[in-house]
C-alpha cells in the first residue's frame, strides 16, 4: 500500500479505482454519478481524452476515469494512456484496489473483449452492465450471475448511468474489497488455437522463465510481442541487454513461421479472445430473434442519406445560426439595459476624476460589454451540446467521411474539428483519438480555422450593427445567412488548407475509420445543464478575467499620458495622445490597407490574449472618445464613427474584412499553449502562427482592395 508523509506521520494513501470501458459506452457518465461531479459526457467516441479522478460519494475511495478504448493493444495516444496505467500493474504496489470495466449492455460481445483483457491482470474487477433498461427494450436478457461464474469476475452488476441504477450496490462492492486483495492467478481467457501454439511456443517458453517479475501471462505477452512491435518497451526493463536481443530473435522467428503457414499472426489475440467469447460466454446474453428496425435506424435512413442527410445538416445549422440572433434578443437588450443603468449610476455616485473614468469607461464600458454577447455564446453552446448528447455530431462525422478521405485525413478528424466550434483548446486535446500521428498533427492545424465561440461576440456585433434584419426571399434571415457563410468559409478554407497540407506532407498510408454510430438518445437535462454551466462559468470566470485585466491595463494607455492643456482638447484629440493612440497610430500603416484604422489596429493587438477582447477593446476605446463621460452603446459607436474627413470608418467592405480577419487569424495564447504541449514541439504552434496570420491578411487586403477596384464601397 502506497503511503504519504505529513508533518513527520505515515500516512495511507487512499484506495483507489480505475474505471474503464469502450469509448461511447457511458463510462463518464457513471463516473460522474459515483462522484457527484460533473464531466462531459456525449454521445460520441473520444469524450474523455486524459485521466480524471474524483472521491466517490461517502467514500475515501479515489475513482480514475480513463479514455475509452476498445483494447488494451493501443493504436492512438488516448488508448496509450489506458494501455500505460495497465501496464503500471506490473507493480503490485501500483495496483488499484478494484477495476471498473463498464459495458455497454446493448453490446456485451464487443464490450467483452476488454473485461477479459483486464480480468487477466487478476485484479478485483467488477463489470458493470451499464444501459440495461436499452438492453430489456431490445429484448436483451443477460445472466449476470452466470456472466460472473464464468469470467471469475469479482462482481457483475446491472446498471443505468442515466437513471441512476445500480449505483448504490457499486459502491457497496467497492467498499467490500479489501485492500491489497490476491487474485488466484486464473488461465488466461484464451481459446488455444492449434495452429499456432506449437510456433509460439519457443517465445512462450522464454517469456516463462520471467513469469514472476512481469507479473502477467507468458501467452499474452507472446501474442502482443507478435501484434504490436512496440510492445517490447514495456518489457525492456525486465531484461539484460542479452536476454532482450534473444526476445527480439525469438519473436522474429516466431513470425517468420507463422507467415510461411499463412497465418496472420498480428491478430492472434483478437482471434483466440472472440472465440472464448463465442464459446464459452455467448449463450449468457441471449436476444429475441425477432428483428426489428430500431428508431436510429429508420431516422437514419434519412439523416444519413447522400443526398437528404446534406440538406437536412444544412437546415440543422441554419436553424441554430437563425436562434443565436432572435432567441437571443431579449436577454442582449436587458443586460445592455442594465449595464447603462449600472454606468448611470455609478457616474452619478462617483465623483469626477480618475477612479470615474475608471469604472465607467473602462470596468463596466468595456469589460461589461461583453457580457452583453453572453446569451448568445450560451445558446450555441447549449445547441452543440445538444448535437453530442442526441447522437447526431456522430453522423456529421460518418456524412464526412468520404470528403476526409479525399483531403488526406479521415472521418475521425471530424469530431475534433467540430468540437472546434465550441473551443479549439479541448478540440486539439481530442484529436488524441486519431492513431495516425500525420492525421493528427494535421487536424490540430486545422481546428483553430473553425470558428470558435470567443469569436462569436466579434461577428455578432458587426453583423448587427451593419447587416439589416431583413429577410432574403422572404423567409431567410440575412443576419443569420451572413452568419453561417462566416463559419462556412472556415470549413471550406480548411479543406482548402488540408489540400496543401497533402500535398506537402502527404499521409505514407491510407487510414480507414471504423466508427459504431451510436443510437439517437434524448439528451438528459442534467448533462446538458452542466454542460451550458461549465462552459458558461468558464468564459466568465476565464475569459472575464482575462478581458477585466486588459480593459484596466487598455483604459490606463487610452488615458495617460496627458498634455497639461489637455482640458482644452477634446476627447478624441486626448485619445489619439495617449500610449494607446500612439500605438494604434504607430501600425496604422500596416492595417490600413486592410480597411482598419488605429482603434481596430488596437483591438488586433489586444485580441491576442483572447479573441473576445477585441469587443471590450473597441467599447474602451470609443467610451473614452465619448464627451458625455456616460457608457454607450457599441454599436452606436461603430456606426457614427468617422474619420477627420468625414468617411465612415466602418464600410461594408471593411465590416466584411475585418470579419475575415477573425474566421483566419490565430489569435489564441491559450490555443498556441495547447498545440505546443500535444504536439511537444515548436514548429507546430509556430506553424499554425505564420500560415494563419498570412492568410489572415493577405485574404483581407484581396477583399478590401478588390472589393475598391470593383467598385464597392
Amino acid at each position: 500500500m502506497k503511503t504519504e508523509q505529513h508533518t513527520g506521520k505515515i500516512k495511507k494513501a487512499p484506495p483507489w479505482v480505475a474505471i474503464v470501458g469502450n469509448p461511447n459506452c457511458g463510462k463518464t457518465a457513471l463516473f460522474n454519478r459515483l462522484t457527484g461531479l460533473h464531466h462531459k459526457v456525449g454521445n460520441y467516441p473520444g469524450i474523455t481524452v486524459e485521466k480524471k479522478s474524483g472521491r466517490i460519494r461517502n467514500s475515501r475511495i479515489i475513482l480514475r476515469d480513463l479514455p475509452g478504448t476498445y483494447s488494451l493493444n493501443s493504436k492512438s495516444v488516448d488508448e496509450k494512456i489506458v494501455s500505460d496505467m495497465v501496464q503500471s500493474w506490473r507493480d503490485p504496489n501500483s495496483r488499484p484496489r478494484a477495476v471498473i470495466v463498464v459495458a455497454d449492455a446493448t453490446n456485451l460481445i464487443r464490450n467483452t473483449y476488454l473485461a477479459l483483457q483486464i480480468l487477466d491482470w487478476n485484479v478485483p474487477t467488477i463489470i458493470v452492465l451499464n444501459m440495461i433498461d436499452e438492453a430489456r427494450k431490445k429484448n436483451i436478457s443477460i445472466d449476470a450471475n452466470e456472466l460472473q461464474r464464468r469470467t471469475n469476475a469479482w462482481a457483475v452488476i446491472p446498471a443505468s448511468a442515466k437513471y441512476g441504477q445500480g449505483i448504490k450496490e457499486i459502491i457497496e462492492t467497492l467498499e467490500r474489497i479489501p485492500d491489497n486483495v490476491l487474485l488466484p492467478n486464473h488461465p488466461p481467457r484464451l481459446v488455444e488455437i492449434e495452429n499456432y501454439s506449437e510456433d509460439i511456443a519457443p517465445l512462450e517458453q522464454f517469456l516463462e522463465v520471467k513469469k514472476d517479475s512481469l507479473n502477467h501471462h507468458p501467452r499474452i505477452e507472446a501474442l502482443r510481442l507478435l501484434s504490436d512491435s512496440g510492445y517490447i518497451n514495456y518489457l525492456s526493463k525486465f531484461f539484460s541487454a542479452s536476454e532482450l536481443q534473444a526476445l527480439l530473435d525469438i519473436t522474429k522467428q516466431v513470425k517468420s513461421a507463422l507467415t510461411v503457414k499463412n497465418i496472420p499472426y498480428h491478430n492472434l489475440e483478437q482471434s483466440s479472445r472472440f472465440a472464448y467469447i463465442d464459446l464459452y460466454l455467448g449463450d449468457v446474453f441471449k436476444k429475441d430473434s425477432v428483428s426489428r428496425r430500431s428508431m436510429s435506424e429508420r431516422a437514419d435512413a434519412i439523416l444519413t442519406h447522400p443526398v437528404f442527410g446534406p440538406l437536412a445538416l444544412l437546415l440543422v445549422l441554419g436553424f441554430i445560426f437563425n436562434a443565436i440572433f432572435s432567441w437571443a434578443q431579449l436577454p442582449m437588450e436587458l443586460i445592455q439595459s442594465g449595464i447603462d443603468w449600472t454606468s448611470a449610476q455609478a457616474g452619478a455616485v462617483l465623483p469626477d476624476g480618475v477612479f470615474k473614468s475608471l469604472m465607467t469607461q473602462g470596468i463596466i464600458g468595456g469589460a461589461g460589454t461583453i457580457l452583453i454577447f453572453f446569451p448568445q455564446i450560451i445558446i450555441l453552446i447549449f445547441f452543440l451540446s445538444l448535437l453530442e448528447d442526441s447522437g447526431y455530431m456522430a453522423r456529421m462525422a460518418f456524412m464526412m467521411d468520404k470528403l476526409m478521405a479525399k483531403i488526406g485525413l479521415n472521418g475521425r478528424s471530424v469530431l475534433p474539428l467540430l468540437s472546434g466550434f465550441a473551443c479549439a483548446i479541448p478540440a486539439v486535446m481530442s484529436a488524441r483519438t486519431i492513431e495516425n500521428r500525420r492525421d493528427r498533427f494535421v487536424t490540430i492545424m486545422l481546428i483553430p480555422l473553425m470558428s470558435c465561440s470567443a469569436r462569436l461576440p466579434v461577428y455578432t456585433i458587426l453583423i448587427a450593427a451593419f447587416v439589416p434584419a431583413e429577410y432574403i426571399l422572404g423567409f431567410i434571415p440575412m443576419q443569420a445567412a451572413v452568419l453561417m457563410g462566416i463559419y462556412f468559409l472556415g470549413m471550406f478554407t480548411a479543406i482548402f488548407a488540408a489540400l496543401v497540407f497533402k500535398k506537402f506532407y502527404p499521409s505514407k498510408s491510407v487510414q480507414t475509420m471504423l466508427m459504431e454510430l451510436p443510437p439517437y438518445r434524448m439528451p438528459l437535462a442534467r448533462s446538458l445543464w452542466w454542460q451550458i454551466y461549465d462552459k458558461g462559468k468558464s468564459f466568465l470566470t476565464t475569459a472575464g478575467s482575462i478581458i477585466l485585466a486588459i480593459s484596466i491595463v487598455l483604459w490606463f494607455l487610452a488615458s495617460y499620458p496627458q498634455q497639461s492643456d489637455s482640458r482644452q482638447q477634446t476627447s478624441r484629440e486626448r485619445i489619439e495622445y495617449s500610449y494607446a493612440g500612439q500605438l494604434g497610430h504607430f501600425i496604422e500603416p500596416a492595417v490600413k490597407p486592410l480597411g482598419f484604422d488605429w482603434k481596430i489596429g488596437v483591438g488586433l493587438i489586444t485580441s491576442f490574449a483572447a479573441r473576445e477582447v477585441m469587443v471590450s477593446t473597441l467599447s474602451t476605446l470609443y467610451n473614452l472618445e465619448n464627451d458625455s463621460g456616460q457608457s454607450q452603446s457599441l454599436i452606436e459607436a461603430m456606426r457614427k464613427d468617422r474619420y477627420p474627413d468625414g468617411r465612415p470608418v466602418f464600410t461594408v467592405l471593411s465590416v466584411l474584412s475585418l470579419m475575415v480577419f477573425f474566421v483566419f487569424a490565430a489569435q489564441c495564447m491559450a490555443t498556441f499553449a495547447v498545440i505546443k504541449k500535444e504536439t511537444n514541439s515548436w514548429r507546430w504552434p509556430l506553424l499554425m502562427t505564420g500560415y494563419m496570420t498570412v492568410l489572415a491578411y493577405v485574404s483581407c487586403l484581396i477583399v478590401y482592395q478588390g472589393g475598391h477596384l470593383l467598385g464597392f464601397i
